[in-house]
Parts: C-alpha cells; sequence; structure tokens
C-alpha cells in the first residue's frame, strides 16, 4: 500500500492521475526520442505546481520505476535533500534521455555534491553515467571555470569524442563548443578539434536552429555574443 505523504497525496493517487493523462500520440513521440512515457510534460509540469516540493512523495515515485513518475519526482523534490550516494544511484537508474537530463539539470546541478560526482562520472566506464559528468563540465565551463584544466580537457575531447558512445559524443561535443564559446584563448584550437573530427557535422538542423556541429555552433554563439 502506498505511503501518504504530509498532505495526503499517496502514490497510488498520483500514478493513476498519471495514467489518465497518458495519450498514446505523445507516448509515440516520445518513444521515438527513447522516453517511455505518454505524458504531456506542460501537463506533468502543472500536477508538479500543484503538488508543490514533496521530498518523501518524490523518493516513493523514483521508486516505482515509472518513467512519467519519475520525471514528476524530480520536479517535487529538493535537490539539496539527496545524499551523494542517492544521486549516484539515480543517474545509474536514469537511462531514459529526458529523466537523464532533467535529473543532471534539476536535482544535481543544485546539489552540494556536484562538484565530487562531476569528477567521478566523468571516469566512470559506463558512458552514460559519464554523458553526466561531461554535462556537469560544461556547466563549469560556463559559469566557474577557475580550477578546470580546459587544455586537458581539450586533449581528451581530441582524444576519445570521436568513437565515444553517442550520449557521451552529445555531452563532450557541448563541453568542447563551450570551451570555445566562453574561453576564446582556446577558440581556434576547439574550433579546430571540431573540424578535424567531423562529430555532428552532417546532423540535420531545422531552419533557424543552429547546428550542433561545433564549429558552426561557436561562430554563430560568439558572433551573437558581437551583437549583443
Amino acid at each position: 500500500m502506498a505511503q501518504t505523504t504530509v498532505t495526503g497525496t499517496t502514490v497510488a493517487e498520483v500514478m493513476a492521475e498519471l495514467a489518465a493523462l497518458e495519450d498514446p500520440k505523445a507516448r509515440a513521440v516520445n518513444e521515438r526520442h527513447g522516453d517511455d512515457h505518454g505524458v504531456n510534460l506542460g501537463k506533468l509540469r502543472a500536477v508538479a505546481k500543484r503538488l508543490k516540493t514533496q521530498q518523501e512523495l518524490s523518493r516513493q515515485l523514483w521508486d516505482t520505476e515509472n518513467t512519467a513518475a519519475r520525471l514528476l519526482a524530480l520536479l517535487i523534490c529538493r535537490p539539496k535533500a539527496f545524499e551523494r550516494n542517492e544521486l549516484d544511484v539515480m543517474v545509474r537508474q536514469a537511462r531514459p534521455p529526458k529523466v537523464h537530463d532533467w535529473l543532471v539539470n534539476y536535482v544535481v546541478k543544485k546539489s552540494p555534491h556536484a562538484q565530487a560526482l562531476r569528477v567521478a562520472w566523468c571516469a566512470d566506464p559506463d558512458p552514460v553515467v559519464a554523458s553526466a559528468g561531461w554535462a556537469l563540465t560544461t556547466e563549469r565551463v560556463a559559469k566557474k571555470p577557475e580550477g578546470l584544466d580546459l587544455p586537458g580537457l581539450l586533449d581528451i575531447i581530441e582524444a576519445e569524442m570521436k568513437d565515444a558512445p553517442v550520449r557521451l559524443q552529445w555531452a563532450m561535443n557541448h563541453c568542447l563548443a563551450q570551451i570555445g564559446i566562453e574561453h576564446a584563448e582556446h577558440r581556434a584550437r576547439a574550433i579546430g578539434i571540431g573540424e578535424r573530427l567531423e562529430v555532428l557535422k552532417d546532423y540535420p538542423t531545422p531552419p533557424n536552429c543552429t547546428s550542433p556541429f561545433a564549429p558552426i555552433w561557436i561562430d554563430e554563439m560568439v558572433r551573437r555574443q558581437h551583437d549583443t
């Protein structure tokens, strides 16, 4: 039986509400991106807004292993309430891309354990876990680069990005672009690495969107900085 939270909302009640929001068309779209749920994210956020922050309910929803429930759990949790080992377990459980993305961006980045996890995860043999470490590194590159070895990061990217699994490759490519965008002294090298490796060079990019190919991405973002 589901436990009752302080507000009286049970896991069973929330799961029933999520089941009622299930849309086969939304599921078909999400599954093309590797996310096995059919709940519109706007409606999911509305549920989270109503529930407000509830750490215990969040933990219970996460334990259901249901993707929509885990997304909701990440919206109603208290990021700083998780211990380091909890976040490490969670990132290894977060296989659907959206769950992984929200866990890293909404929770881990706000955690006092973010730096320790960044270092540990970047060296992890699991490429999905390593991609989380690189996402945290990209955050540091942009917002708090002090203490980072940027030439060393470029060395790793140059040696490993070309043959990395897709999700890790995307994360490393984002870091490469961010180094080039934010740090003029490393821009030429970052662009050169992108040009040589040609990662995502032919990625189909919709009109009015910036290509994820690092040289184009860097040039476009630097141009925008100069235009403002």
